[in-house]
């Protein structure tokens, strides 16, 4: 069943909270797709310096609206959602309204976590293959989020990933993940990538609970940001 407020309790992909980050996710996709030209064109110099020029005004236009910086701020007066709803649009490797983000679709089913992603040319590592290092990001990020199985999230401590062979570009990417072991404030997880039924990375991470929550962790950095 897809929740508004749980963007990781289905496969489906969580409709916007609001037409706010509707307008965002379109212009998150618009950037997404000119960074896929930019590291993919060469056009004349003088038209990339155009290009810049038009960019470069738009940016300043940008700058000068409201601004709102961390999630938690967002998060702060209700009117963006629910800290995850805002998680779900923000976060660097699954973010919907963030154009870096690949971005990873995860869902729990029971006691397994499940992701897809595809890479573009903006990932590139070897030639035609995911560098590495986002590789182990949406490991990362992937485990982060199946924690929920446990029921304690926390913040990684390692991160350890095998890499069997290659992760190819534009290939449709698939994820697993179970949970290892609970220890008091610890979760181990094992997870595993694929391409077209092969497996091309595998990790295992340790997660650890903060004293206090996760919320606490909040709590301290808005303290300190108000010192």
């Amino acid at each position: 069943m897809l929740s508004d407020d749980n963007p990781f309790a289905s496969e489906g992909i969580t409709p916007p909270f609001n037409d706010e980050w509707s307008a965002k996710r379109r212009v998150a996709d618009a950037i997404k797709q000119l960074i896929e030209v930019l590291v993919t064109s060469s056009p004349s110099i003088e038209k990339m310096h155009a290009i810049a020029e038009q960019l470069e005004a738009t940016s300043e236009d940008f700058r000068k609206s409201p601004r709102i910086f961390g999630r938690g701020d967002w998060a702060q007066n209700g009117d963006h959602g629910s800290f995850g709803q805002i998680s779900h649009e923000l976060n660097p490797m699954a973010g919907w309204s963030n154009p870096i983000a690949p971005p990873l679709n995860s869902w729990i089913e029971g006691d397994v976590a499940f992701a897809t992603c595809q890479c573009g040319w903006a990932y590139e590592g070897p030639p035609g293959s995911v560098h590495g290092g986002f590789v182990a990001a949406i490991f990362d990020q992937f485990l982060g989020m199946s924690q929920m199985i446990g029921g304690q999230p926390g913040m990684t401590a390692y991160l350890h990933v095998n890499y069997h062979v290659r992760t190819p570009l534009n290939t449709p990417l698939k994820l697993e993940a179970r949970i290892v072991k609970i220890e008091g404030r610890k979760t181990i997880l094992q997870g595993e990538m694929f391409a077209e039924g092969i497996m091309t990375a595998s990790a295992k991470g340790l997660f650890v609970q903060p004293i206090g929550g996760i919320h606490a962790v909040k709590t301290q950095v808005a303290a300190k940001e108000q010192d």
